[in-house]
């Protein structure tokens, strides 16, 4: 009998995303095909990291929340093909709604720990425009009339409003703070070159005629709570959810480049930063935006690290209630300079199933700035009620405290 395989390192290489755009027909990528997005994210990984041979990559994971049209017919597959890597290099399609890019990472991830697999590229890519969430699904009428599920849960925004309920001190001021903060932050980032380096440029075209996106689309600098106090309430009669304190619909895509340290090592591939663990937990799908603090306990369980150990958070921001809910949990303040340093999707964009590989992109380039910081975090909710975790550490730690 073979004896198992033993475990090794697995780093993230380099990440890259497109720029992120509103979804919808005046949206910049209203005519642009999402498998061509995802095409040109692993084209600019390629070429940013040329000692990597194309036919060394042993799996490519491109994940999609709606499977169908041009996200469809295993896009993994298909947008490896279309981005010219050999026919030897498989692919295929992953779907974990907004944590499809996390889990594409995490699940290959785990292939290259166990030594079958050196190096892969795992990314996802939502055009929301095009298909927005849910289109052709059929859920089975069971949730409903068997109480399975309550029926809020099928509405994201509904279920951020649950999660106000449950927690009564989460006040819709806070929440708009907080998206405040977040517009602030990713506008000096901005300002000072970061989010450019994590970008992609992509040729558009629409009836204007041709265009180049260089820049995500959503964001609104300037924006102020007074700005935000009048927005409507869309999921309920005087509710806390608005379009100001949640990420809007959006189209964009993400790829990122692991591999097994020693491969790296091998390759002279950069090591953005090494992975230590991953979790997903199941929570009450009423309340999804809960997912990350279960997820994170798990994981921390796992790993012997304690929330104190973790020196940068990269949180999703489907809605700041959800942020500010992990936070609280933790004792963690609202402003924290640890947490979501570069903004967040409130105001770069959420495109579902892509955003994970936005996260551990942005930590790997903080890591880089921080060799102060050992260890970082990325996490995230997850529709039907879901959270998952992933925790890293800095390569370039030395050692300060």
């Amino acid at each position: 009998m073979a004896a198992p395989a033993s475990q090794r390192s697995v780093v993230f290489v380099d990440g890259i995303r497109t720029p992120f755009g509103k979804a919808g027909p005046k949206g910049m990528y209203a005519e642009t095909r999402a498998d061509d997005l995802v095409v040109k994210a692993i084209r600019e990984l390629l070429r940013r990291n040329p000692q990597l041979d194309p036919a060394r990559i042993d799996e490519v994971a491109i994940a999609a929340t709606t499977q169908t049209g041009d996200q469809g017919l295993t896009i993994g597959r298909t947008a490896g093909i279309l981005a010219g890597l050999p026919e030897t290099v498989p692919g295929f399609a992953i779907d974990r709604m907004c944590a499809g890019a996390m889990t594409a990472v995490t699940t290959t991830a785990s292939g290259i720990g166990f030594g079958q697999y050196d190096v892969v590229i795992a990314g996802g890519v939502e055009h929301m425009g095009r298909h927005p969430m849910g289109e052709g699904a059929d859920p089975n009428p069971r949730f409903l009339a068997d109480r399975l599920v309550d029926q809020s849960a099928l509405v994201m925004g509904n279920t951020a409003e649950n999660l106000h309920d449950r927690f009564p001190t989460i006040t819709k001021e806070r929440t708009d703070a907080y998206a405040v903060a977040s517009q602030a932050k990713y506008q000096a980032a901005k300002e000072a070159g970061y989010i450019a380096d994590t970008l992609v440029p992509v040729a558009t075209r629409s009836a204007a005629g041709w265009g180049l996106a260089t820049e995500d689309e959503p964001p609104r600098p300037g924006t102020t709570t007074s700005d935000l106090a009048g927005l409507k309430t869309p999921f309920r009669p005087a509710g806390r959810i608005t379009a100001g304190n949640a990420a809007g619909l959006n189209d964009g895509a993400t790829a990122a480049i692991l591999a097994g340290e020693d491969t790296a090592i091998e390759l002279g591939l950069p090591i953005g930063m090494r992975m230590v663990g991953f979790a997903y937990q199941g929570v009450d799908p009423a309340v999804m935006g809960y997912g990350p603090v279960p997820a994170t306990e798990k994981l921390l369980a796992r790993t012997g690290l304690k929330i104190e150990d973790i020196g940068l958070f990269e949180l999703n921001e489907a809605f700041a209630v959800q942020v500010i809910a992990f936070l609280e949990h933790y004792g963690i303040a609202d402003d924290d300079p640890r947490v979501n340093p570069w903004g967040g999707a409130i105001a770069c964009g959420h495109p579902l199933a892509s955003s994970g590989v936005r996260l551990m992109t942005q930590l790997s380039r903080q890591f880089a700035q921080r060799p102060d910081v050992r260890y970082g975090l990325t996490s995230m909710c997850i529709g039907l009620g879901m959270g998952g975790t992933v925790i890293w550490e800095n390569p370039n730690f030395d050692g300060a405290k």
